[in-house]
């Protein structure tokens, strides 16, 4: 294999590099020797190094830092309007008015003279400083001005004539004196004040604020665009945006307020105004703020004319008005406007749709929360008033919603044609647009989400029947996941996901709502059945590679039809007329059947959530049969049955296994403690004794067997009922006779090295010595001081604290012990 470069061509390459790095390193090591001791020596800073600076370094400061220079021009120059200001308010009596006018103006003349002398001299700074002066002077002339001339007029009027003047004379004296930074942008600034205060001294409505802010904004515009400097620039684009939107905002809530067609034409005319604005200033602006511009400009279009129609026909149907407004905005893409302008209106119309169709959520929200309240009255009968009635919502609340189904209907019809004619909206678009394919699977996504919505919606807000809404649901959610199935049987799609979505919740909706009466809830969940089962059963059936991805996905409709199996088995209990505890054991036909489909379905991603779901009818039907412990014995051992069975299975057996012994051993003291047996040893040592012989055979065939597998369910069968019934049996005999036992078994695990008998023995002995020392520890402790205990308790922590490394060691040591035992 060749080098690339060849060796001695890399090897000279690295000579150069390392002779580069060690001249760097002396130049940094002579810099850092300078610096050490111009910070030790007491000479002033600003002395110059005894040597050159080395090549590429900065040179060492010759004076003072600009910063420090600028703080201090700003504090003169702020002490010094502070004295202006004291002077004109404080000590303007002590003067006659000739001096006084004599002072300002005198005053006045020289600040705003003296820049142009700095400026010659290259003081930049200190010309900025009294020219900030010299703008404080003159509006306190201006102040002073109408105190003594016109004391007469007007304040606010005056004010807005003397922001005019104001800003003029900036303008003016920016333009003469152009490298001073300031006049101009605070001749900007001060011109957004003279049409709003001229507004308030005329005391003028709302409308006509609108006006004076969206003038000064269109001023604000022009002087962006041809403005001089950057500074103005920024200045007036700010001042453009923050008082034209202030008075758009005015015009949009007069319009929306306005309650007819001749008093919203004003605000629409503003509106229509401030568009023309923001499309003049978006046509020449950069692209981020065209593209604002556009928005801006489309929005208020739509604006002004929804509030017009909106005004002609009433508050019910503005949603849809304004929605068909919002078209004409991204029909106006294929004008001759620039690519961002175009832009911006299309974003305006989807803002546009996207509040419509927010607006238009709230019935959708009622139909599914609604369907809560039935959970409260099971089976209390078919509601009076329809739909509406079991949602808990009467006619008034739905008077004004009817138009919201028609609006997501309509959004979602549009979004499915774009996403149906995908390629043809691109070409009519033009150039102006150009999403990518995830646009397309998003548009398809929420035509289906919308369609959805809005169909959920129809039956309430139209006020359907009871029958006929359930029914419709029933029929709407059969259709969403067909919809679901088609878009994930080919592999993971946005479409199918978001159906399959929607047809959860329409499914959790329409069943909640069928509770209401008993044939509904039989004939809704007898449905959801057969859906979620042929969705199940679909998806999973994909054979194609790339729908083999899909499969994962096939556990959900899988679990939802074993969740509307628990509803049935437990509406049959019901509809016997059982009691909750004699109905538990109905219920456990769901498990029974969700293990056979799980050993059908062996080894395919739904086998484990279907078990699981049905392990969740298993625990409902155990807490069913709670109140009668007969009944729960026998839930307890009909479960343990099932266990056992689902351990046959290889796959199942490390967890079943163990969970169907315990299920047992449960049954069983139940079963001694609903019997009132008060000798339970001669029930549990027949089981104790062969279950003890298996276990040894097993260790025999299998020596790496567990001393849990081998002996701990026989151990516990007889220990466990012996301890309970020892605890109450007030005589010595079975305590003594258990705690022998118990510590015969704890010799036993301890010399076998078998962690159950060890474990298992402990702990009864334990409690067993517990159960006999307690009357004498009770009794012990009444003599004892108060205070002792206490004591003994906090000298314990100290000692555990204070060896706390020591008792952590013996506990991993003892970890380890327990951990190498079978």
């Amino acid at each position: 294999m060749e080098h690339v470069p060849p060796p001695a061509e890399e090897l000279a390459f690295l000579d150069r590099e390392l002779a580069r790095l060690d001249a760097r390193r002396s130049q940094l090591l002579i810099r850092r020797a300078w610096l050490l001791s111009v910070l030790g020596s007491p000479v002033a800073p600003s002395a110059a190094p005894p040597f050159a600076a080395p090549p590429g370094l900065p040179a060492a400061p010759a004076g003072p830092p600009r910063s420090a220079q600028n703080v201090l021009l700003t504090l003169g120059g702020l002490l010094l309007t502070v004295a202006a200001v004291a002077f004109t308010l404080v000590s303007w009596g002590d003067m006659g008015i000739a001096g006084r006018s004599a002072v300002l103006a005198v005053v006045t003349v020289a600040a705003l003279a003296a820049p142009a002398a700095l400026l010659r001299r290259g003081l930049s700074s200190t010309a900025e400083s009294l020219a900030a002066l010299a703008a404080v002077l003159m509006v306190l002339d201006a102040y002073a001005l109408h105190r003594v001339a016109v004391p007469e007029a007007d304040g606010r009027g005056f004010a807005a004539v003397a922001a005019a003047v104001l800003a003029a004379l900036w303008t003016a004296y920016g333009l003469l004196l152009d490298r001073l930074r300031l006049p101009l942008p605070l001749a900007v600034v001060t011109a957004q004040l003279p049409l709003l205060l001229w507004a308030w001294s005329a005391g003028a409505g709302a409308t006509t604020f609108g006006w004076a802010l969206l003038l000064t904004a269109a001023s604000d515009c022009a002087i962006a665009l041809w403005g001089k400097g950057v500074a103005v620039r920024v200045t007036a684009c700010v001042g453009g945006w923050t008082t034209g939107l202030v008075g758009l905002l005015v015009a949009l809530v007069q319009s929306v307020s306005a309650d007819g067609v001749l008093t919203a034409s004003a605000p629409g005319a503003l509106l229509l105004a401030g568009a023309a604005v923001a499309v003049f200033g978006a046509w020449r602006a950069p692209s981020a703020q065209a593209v604002a511009g556009g928005l801006v400009a489309g929005l208020c279009g739509v604006a002004a004319a929804g509030g017009v129609l909106r005004a002609e026909v009433g508050w019910d149907w503005s949603v849809p008005l304004y929605l068909l407004c919002g078209v004409v905005p991204a029909a106006a893409v294929r004008t001759s406007l620039p690519r961002p302008v175009g832009q911006g209106l299309a974003w305006a119309s989807a803002a546009v749709t996207a509040g419509a169709v927010l607006a238009s959520l709230p019935p959708v929200g009622m139909s599914l929360i609604g369907t809560v309240t039935q959970l409260f009255r099971v089976w209390s009968g078919v509601p009076d008033g329809g739909v509406r009635g079991a949602l808990g919502a009467e006619g008034p609340a739905w008077s004004h919603l009817v138009a919201a189904p028609l609006v997501l209907l309509a959004v979602a019809g549009l979004l499915g044609a774009v996403h149906r004619f995908w390629e043809r909206v691109l070409r009519a678009a033009g150039p102006v647009l150009s999403p990518g394919p995830g646009w397309r699977a998003a548009a398809g996504a929420g035509a289906v989400a919308l369609g959805w919505a809005g169909l959920t919606a129809l039956p309430a807000v139209l006020g359907f029947s009871y029958a006929a809404a359930v029914t419709v649901q029933l029929v709407l959610a059969a259709g969403v996941f067909v919809v679901a199935v088609r878009g994930l049987r080919g592999g993971p799609s946005g479409v199918g996901a978001t159906a399959l979505v929607c047809g959860l919740l329409g499914a959790a909706g329409v069943g909640m709502l069928s509770l209401a009466a008993e044939a509904a809830t039989y004939a809704a969940f007898t449905v959801l059945l057969v859906v979620f089962g042929a969705a199940a059963v679909v998806l999973g059936g994909a054979a194609a590679p790339a729908a083999r991805a899909s499969q994962p996905v096939q556990s959900v409709p899988a679990c939802g039809a074993v969740v509307c199996a628990i509803v049935l088995a437990r509406a049959v209990g019901e509809s016997l007329g059982l009691a909750g505890y004699r109905a538990a054991p109905v219920m456990l036909v769901v498990p029974a059947v969700t293990a056979l489909l799980g050993a059908r379905l062996r080894g395919r991603p739904p086998a484990l959530p279907v078990e699981l779901t049905g392990g969740v009818a298993g625990v409902l039907a155990v807490g069913m049969a709670v109140p009668d412990l007969p009944f729960l014995a026998l839930v307890l051992a009909l479960c343990g049955v099932l266990a056992a069975g689902t351990a046959v299975r290889p796959e199942r057996r490390p967890v079943a296994g163990p969970l169907a012994t315990v299920l047992f051993v449960l049954a069983a003291w139940l079963r001694l403690s609903a019997s009132g047996v008060s000798v339970p040893e001669a029930y549990t040592l027949p089981v104790t004794v062969p279950a003890l012989a298996v276990g040894v055979l097993r260790r025999r065939r299998d020596p790496q067997a567990s001393s849990w597998t081998a002996y701990g369910a026989g151990l516990a069968a007889t220990l466990v009922p012996s301890l309970f019934t020892a605890w109450v049996d007030p005589h010595w005999l079975r305590p003594l006779l258990l705690g022998v036992a118990a510590l015969v078994i704890t010799l036993a695990g301890a010399r076998l090295r078998l962690q159950a008998l060890l474990l298992l023995g402990g702990a009864v002995l334990a409690l067993d010595a517990l159960h006999e020392l307690a009357p004498y520890v009770v009794q012990v402790v009444g003599a004892l001081p108060r205070w002792l205990p206490p004591a003994l308790a906090g000298v314990l922590l100290l000692v555990v604290g204070a060896t706390y490394e020591q008792r952590l060691r013996d506990a991993r040591r003892l970890k380890e012990v327990l951990g190498r035992m079978r």
